[in-house]
């Protein structure tokens, strides 16, 4: 390795949502920072499964209404 061109690599603690801690190495910050996430595998939808529907100003509705009648056989 060459020297002096590579990020310092060091221990950091990690803080998930609900609460749990943990240790392992990176390159942001400073040795011993501690990073608190907004989101983990165990409260985000992707990996936990349950999905949220969120509305705002109506745009779910208004998709619903325009595209209500797709897939609809006329006689």
């Amino acid at each position: 390795m060459k020297a002096n061109i590579h990020p310092d690599y060091h221990e950091i603690n990690i803080i998930m949502t609900d609460g749990t801690e943990f240790k392992t190495r990176s390159c942001m910050g400073q040795p011993g920072e501690t990073l608190r996430l907004d989101i983990d595998p165990k409260s985000h939808p992707a990996w936990t499964g349950v999905q949220r529907v969120m509305d705002t100003g109506g745009q779910v509705a208004k998709f619903n209404k325009k595209f209500a009648s797709i897939g609809l056989r006329k006689k």
